[in-house]
């Protein structure tokens, strides 16, 4: 496994805790729920290695990936009833391959355009975030 002791998807820990809490592992991936929550239910899908882009993988691990973003976006489906869920690849500093699933209810925050990266808007108490994770560990198949 290729990793990268700079990136908190690598190392988790203090990196990850600033952003994030790991949910759990999925078949090439992991489910990480993204502490501002003012799009109620966002997480990310983490790739297991540290590679930048999509190209970096082999068919078969894209595919895996795109199965896993799939199980965890059936799970904030199922969980959360957004109206829609966007997503969201970048990474221009962080350079890990990863995808944001971002929930979106009409008539509720930037519903109709573009998703902010952290608006820091919403954080959520330590009970908040169990409950969240658990409704969402509940909902994935």
């Amino acid at each position: 496994m290729v990793k990268d002791n700079n990136c908190g998807y690598c190392v988790g820990g203090e990196p990850l805790a600033k952003f994030g809490i790991k949910i759990c592992d999925l078949e090439v991936s992991q489910l990480i729920l993204f502490k501002e929550q003012s799009h109620p239910g966002r997480c990310i899908v983490a790739y297991k290695d540290h590679v930048s882009e999509i190209v970096d993988i082999t068919e078969e691990e894209r595919n895996a990936f795109f199965r896993d973003v799939n199980r965890a976006s059936k799970a904030i489906h199922r969980a959360f009833n957004p109206d829609k869920v966007n997503y969201g690849a970048y990474g221009d500093t962080g350079c890990h391959l990863h995808m944001h699933l971002v929930p979106k209810y009409k008539d509720e925050y930037e519903w109709g355009g573009v998703f902010e990266m952290n608006p820091g808007r919403k954080f959520l108490t330590d009970a908040e975030y169990d409950a969240m994770i658990e409704k969402i560990k509940e909902n994935l198949e």
